[in-house]
């Protein structure tokens, strides 16, 4: 195998030339210098974070406020949920949650001696009906609830909870009434935005004969994470945060009733769980400073541009596009691929964040590179190439990592308990090799140092978490076994 002097000596050692059975171990001094210095404005350095979080903390309490929410971009919906699970739920619960480009329907049991059992099934929701009229979505959905219901031979003979998650923002007024307030994530179905979702699923649900269904809750998947941990974490009752990175990105936690100025539910209750949406952080224009010429690209061409913001530079829907549109930017500069660039690396959306997951999995010889490297329609990459794109590929995870780690730190400093669990779900956080690593050593460093947190990965959170929010919400309409725990 060749030394480290002579790969550097010849500017494409190609990987024919070898030998992938010994251990060549990955080294940045092989990325070139210039794509170094291409990548600079991805590396956010702690000064730049620190701004962000002041900013975002700003955004925040503009949104609890009664004067400030109307203009604020975070909007801090209020959610309605005030009490976590206590293991004195029982009974089958259904849950719907919808999200993307699948939903998934769940039906839920739970019994004495934390007796737990779950059924769930995947549905796909057609790109046509993504983009179609909304009651063509909700009569879809309402079809595949059916179908469930009959699969899974549930009694329809009274009307059985079902917690809706609705993974879009979402302006609620109350436990079971929310309204739309702007698609994302390819999203652009007529007719739902301003609109009650849940009445539009009721009536879909209506429509349907035979489904006898009684939609208890609606929330969003960040409230469904926090909810699903917090049932793992009943004894330690300190799972404040959810936390979604995967297609999108956004966060909830827990807040005092007193500094939600819009929440006009049971004061009698200290808290109430706070649904961010801070994936609109930077709409306008406070993270202007820190985008990319990629960055606006993506923004301009996508469904709702000047939308979303923040969640364009972290979540799983953009991150493997702003690497596609690198590498094609520096490869037309000769500087990848001696300026070689394939028609499916040109094609927008080709290059998935899959791949960024796979390519930083490598542990040796660029393997998984290469594979993806060839997919793309790259033949023969040098050594070097696949150091530059995995480089490029570390840049943009860790600038997402990095960005979610300080609204992480805003919202512990803000909350300022001394112990918080904190629920994450997705794909991003879930499948990336070092998402988590990243996250945790950022958010120590701008977390006030007297706060300990851990970070625990929710199974099904936006699922089964949607069913336990059904639960509560039963449990509480009941009389009370052994006192309930708020939030």
């Amino acid at each position: 195998m060749r030394t480290k002097p002579e790969m550097m000596s010849q500017l494409r050692p190609a990987f024919s030339e070898l030998n992938l059975s010994e251990g060549f171990e990955f080294d940045t001094e092989i990325v070139t210098n210039e794509i170094k210095e291409d990548c600079k404005p991805l590396l956010l350095s702690n000064d730049q974070l620190t701004t962000i979080m002041k900013d975002l903390n700003e955004a925040i309490n503009n949104g609890l406020g009664k004067r400030t929410n109307p203009s604020s971009i975070v909007k801090c919906y209020i959610t309605y949920v005030q009490d976590l699970p206590n293991g004195s739920e029982r009974g089958k619960f259904l849950a719907l949650d919808l999200g993307g480009t699948n939903f998934r329907v769940l039906l839920i049991e739970l019994g004495e001696n934390n007796y737990f059992h779950m059924d769930s099934e995947i549905f796909k929701v057609p790109e046509a009906i993504q983009i179609g009229k909304g009651t063509e979505l909700f009569d879809h959905i309402a079809k595949c609830l059916a179908e469930f219901v009959k699969k899974h031979k549930v009694d329809n003979s009274k009307a059985l909870p079902l917690g809706f998650t609705f993974s879009f923002p979402l302006r609620q007024v109350g436990l079971t009434k929310g309204y739309l307030n702007s698609w994302t994530k390819g999203f652009n179905c007529s007719g739902v935005v301003n609109e009650d979702v849940v009445r539009l699923l009721k009536e879909a649900i209506k429509r349907r004969k035979g489904l006898n269904l009684q939609v208890t809750a609606v929330l969003n998947d960040a409230t469904g994470t926090l909810m699903s941990c917090a049932y793992k974490t009943i004894y330690s009752k300190n799972c404040f945060v959810g936390l979604i990175v995967g297609t999108g990105c956004n966060a909830c936690y827990v807040e005092k009733v007193e500094n939600s100025e819009l929440f006009d539910g049971d004061k009698s209750k200290p808290h109430v769980i706070i649904n961010t949406e801070w994936g609109a952080f930077g709409d306008d224009g406070k993270l202007d400073s820190i985008r990319t010429q990629y960055d606006r690209e993506i923004d301009e061409v996508s469904l709702n541009p000047g939308c979303q913001r923040f969640e364009k530079m972290t979540g799983g829907m953009y991150m493997g596009e702003i690497v596609r549109l690198i590498i094609v930017d520096l490869a037309r500069q000769n500087k990848l691929f001696e300026g070689r660039i394939s028609e499916q690396m040109k094609t927008r959306g080709a290059f998935g964040t899959s791949f960024i997951s796979d390519i930083e999995s490598d542990k040796a010889n660029y393997r998984e590179t290469l594979k993806v490297l060839n997919e793309m329609g790259i033949s023969d990459p040098s050594l070097v190439d696949c150091a530059n794109v995995r480089y490029i590929c570390e840049c943009v995870s860790r600038r997402s990592a990095h960005l979610v780690s300080a609204g992480l730190a805003v919202l512990l400093n803000k909350m300022n308990e001394k112990s918080v669990t904190i629920g994450v779900d997705g794909s991003v956080y879930r499948f990336h090799p070092y998402f988590h690593k990243l996250m945790v050593e950022k958010t120590k460093q701008l977390t006030n140092p007297d706060i300990n947190f851990d970070m625990m990965l929710s199974e099904d959170g936006s699922g089964r978490g949607a069913a336990l929010v059904a639960a509560v919400a039963v449990r509480d309409e009941s009389p009370k076994i052994n006192g309930h725990s708020a939030v």
